[in-house]
């Protein structure tokens, strides 16, 4: 049997082009919603428990199924041990051939460096905003001309109302408790 696997993120992304690649050549696809580098994937892993001797994991592209190189090395490895292939569509490797093993080998490295070279440029984005005094974060709720008049008001009217007035809800939540 050819088992595939979907993976997306978030709730937000959609499964299509996944999807879409592996209905036609696959005999059952299982679909999770969950970060990549989360460290527990129950659909995943009752995939892989689940697969037999001849059967192949079919996924659409190797960031889809694994966290890095040695992840993937380690399940394909796993997988072989048991006779099971494995095949990533969008490059065209399938794990049953020495060929295959070889371009996955290539694949799972190259594409862990791909993620964390990403990661570096990020912090080093990151770094330079912030010495240049760039905010980061989601911007501020209120302008400071809004704080202003909150402070005034607050002269004539309680806290939890200001709060409510400018849509605070940060500060309106301390007063539901009450």
């Amino acid at each position: 049997m050819r088992i595939g696997y979907l993976r997306v993120s978030t709730e937000d992304q959609n499964i299509a082009r996944q999807a879409d690649a592996l209905r036609p050549i696959c005999d059952e696809l299982h679909v999770e919603t969950l970060s990549a580098v989360a460290k527990s994937r129950p659909i995943f892993e009752k995939v892989v428990a689940g697969l037999t001797a001849g059967d192949t994991l079919v996924v659409w592209d190797l960031d889809r199924a694994f966290r890095n190189t040695k992840d993937a090395l380690i399940h394909a490895d796993h997988l072989k041990e048991r006779g099971v292939n494995f095949q990533i569509v969008s490059l065209g490797v399938d794990t049953a051939t020495a060929d295959g093993r070889l371009a996955f080998t290539v694949v799972a490295a190259v594409a862990e460096h791909e993620r964390n070279k990403l990661s570096e440029r990020t912090k080093q984005g990151l770094a330079v905003a912030k010495r240049n005094g760039v905010r980061l974060g989601p911007p501020p709720k209120m302008t400071d001309r809004k704080i202003r008049n909150a402070m005034l008001r607050l002269m004539s009217t309680s806290l939890k109302d200001v709060a409510k007035y400018y849509h605070v809800q940060e500060i309106q939540k301390l007063f539901e408790a009450e």
